[in-house]
């Protein structure tokens, strides 16, 4: 019986071309269904037989949590800040743009309820 293992909607190719690497030199059998003409059906990886669905999974957690640190190492390396870094080094640019969305957010749940008194 089949399982699915990896859904591949809004996957980035090289992402995709790695899992299916994975799985090959592990010599775990696997398909893949592609995307229905109007984007209806899921694009994904399927296991042949359910029964090598633990391996499969154990390896494509090890490679999404390696693909992470890769991507978090990257993000650091290229200047990229956190929103706490941001707030730190520049406060008065954040502060007014927070109040701002939260002054919006308690708008939008409010108004209707003053409007309909």
């Amino acid at each position: 019986m089949t399982k699915r293992l990896f859904n591949l909607r809004n996957v980035p190719d090289d992402e995709a071309d790695e899992v299916r690497d994975l799985l090959t030199a592990h010599a775990i059998e696997w398909y893949e269904t592609a995307p229905g003409p109007w984007g209806i059906s899921s694009p994904a990886l399927w296991l042949q037989d359910a029964d090598a669905y633990p391996q499969a999974r154990r390896l494509l957690d090890d490679y999404q949590q390696a693909r992470r640190e890769q991507a978090r190492e990257h993000a650091r390396q290229h200047g990229s800040e956190r929103f706490i870094d941001l707030l730190r080094r520049r406060p008065g640019y954040v502060l007014p743009r927070l109040a701002a969305i939260v002054a919006i957010v308690l708008l939008m749940l409010a108004l209707p309820w003053l409007l309909l008194r």
